[in-house]
């Protein structure tokens, strides 16, 4: 992750889902670099100073999750992205998994909450204008996937 990243204070405003995208962030990272197997990654997370403040069983669903639906997830946001999916930054790579697996699994969650969770993700950990690029696909993404949601939303 960036050195930004590495100094990152958790806020006292950081809910306990938020802290779980934090750590799933975390370990989608660690997986997309060192390719270890997910449960090597959970069990490594879990182990973080902090853990203990986030959702854990959230966290271990999307971790879990974005790991095992990776392959749809890609072919999900890859036709949105500018470049090929392994161009992307690990950390936009990372949201834009998350983002997707959030979008598909959690309808309970607004697509205005996952595009927002994704982007302070991005602003934490990412590059300088990273947030802007993530907050760009994730607004077309969920007009494919949340269609009658986004629809709905622009009438009010």
């Amino acid at each position: 992750m960036t050195d930004k990243s590495a100094h990152a204070n958790p806020s006292k405003n950081r809910t306990p889902r938020h802290r779980a995208r934090e750590f799933a962030l975390q370990g989608l990272y660690q997986w997309l670099l060192n390719n270890e197997d997910a449960t090597t990654v959970v069990n490594n997370i879990r182990a973080a100073h902090g853990f203990d403040k986030a959702d854990a069983e959230y966290f271990t669903n999307l971790l879990y999750g974005a790991i095992k639906d990776c392959v749809s997830l890609r072919d999900t946001f890859a036709p949105l992205v500018d470049r090929g999916v392994a161009e992307l930054s690990p950390i936009e790579h990372a949201v834009l998994l998350i983002g997707a697996y959030e979008f598909k699994n959690h309808p309970e969650i607004p697509y205005r909450v996952v595009i927002n969770e994704a982007v302070e993700l991005t602003k934490s950990f990412g590059g300088i204008d990273g947030h802007k690029y993530v907050n760009g696909v994730l607004d077309k993404l969920s007009a494919k996937l949340r269609a009658d949601e986004v629809a709905g939303d622009k009438k009010r």
